[in-house]
């Protein structure tokens, strides 16, 4: 696909932009790779249109930016066992509705993932983001020194503790939990290619911030929390089939909106892996 053919549209003031003419069947060239990679940072998650691409393709792309990482909680496609199946049924219902970034569980949480629509409904199952840079400028100066420093933990087991409520799913996810204990990071993070500073902590899996006192950390993160999910620092996704959605983990918070329940709904992601926030 040629250079001059991308063209990027943004549909938000702070986060996401729609990327045109690009066909993501092609292998992407040094100078396409490039444009994506710097829109990916500028804008922290890109959407494509019409899509129509095989298993292949998908994992082609995600190793154009790094080397793909599997989860340890969700089914995958076949013969593809780094490609998650996320699928709602009516006899399986969305098990998560909370803002998140993806796997804060790790020492090296993801640098993003492109996620790829299979089936939709007729009706519902946006997605929202929401960019941690906006989050942290929004803070006043004196809020942004006292955090800085600080750390907090983020734990797999909290992220899953719902499901792990099921009948079976603590034996099937105990290597899970095994291979991954809580770790710490830092609660302002720096982006590693923009330098910018963002708020690194979700609702999902962070549990306490290991400086302060329980009572202090509970009611801090309370107020990050509310702050990161201020409607001006987001953006929403409506799916159709074959749309895309790729975004930089390293700085975006997203959450599905599971209004289209109990209609069927099945994503397939390619996770990527990331380095250790700093």
């Amino acid at each position: 696909m040629p250079l001059a053919g991308i063209s990027f549209h943004p549909i938000s003031a702070r986060i996401g932009a729609e990327v045109r003419g690009i066909d993501l069947r092609n292998p992407l060239d040094a100078a396409t790779f490039e444009r994506l990679h710097a829109a990916l940072v500028e804008h922290q998650v890109l959407f494509f249109r019409d899509q129509d691409i095989e298993p292949a393709h998908h994992l082609a792309l995600a190793r154009a930016f790094g080397e793909p990482v599997a989860h340890p909680a969700y089914p995958t496609v076949e013969g593809f066992d780094l490609i998650n199946v996320l699928e709602v049924t009516p006899e399986a219902p969305p098990k998560i509705d909370t803002w998140h970034t993806d796997m804060t569980f790790q020492a090296r949480p993801p640098l993003g993932s492109i996620l790829r629509a299979k089936v939709v409904p007729d009706r519902g199952g946006d997605t929202m983001w929401a960019s941690l840079f906006a989050a942290w400028d929004g803070l006043s100066a004196r809020m942004r020194s006292y955090l800085e420093g600080l750390r907090a933990s983020h734990s797999f087991a909290h992220g899953f503790r719902h499901t792990l409520a099921e009948p079976g799913a603590m034996e099937r996810l105990r290597p899970a939990i095994e291979a991954n204990p809580p770790v710490l990071h830092p609660v302002v993070r720096t982006h590693p290619v923009s330098g910018r500073k963002a708020l690194f902590v979700n609702r999902l899996f962070t549990t306490r911030i290991v400086e302060l006192p329980e009572a202090e950390s509970d009611a801090v993160l309370a107020f990050l929390f509310e702050h990161l999910e201020t409607p001006e620092f987001t953006c929403r996704f409506q799916w159709a089939s074959n749309s895309i959605a790729f975004w930089d983990n390293r700085s975006t918070l997203h959450r599905p909106v599971n209004d289209f329940w109990p209609a069927n709904r099945k994503l397939e992601r390619i996770t990527i892996a990331g380095d250790a926030p700093r």
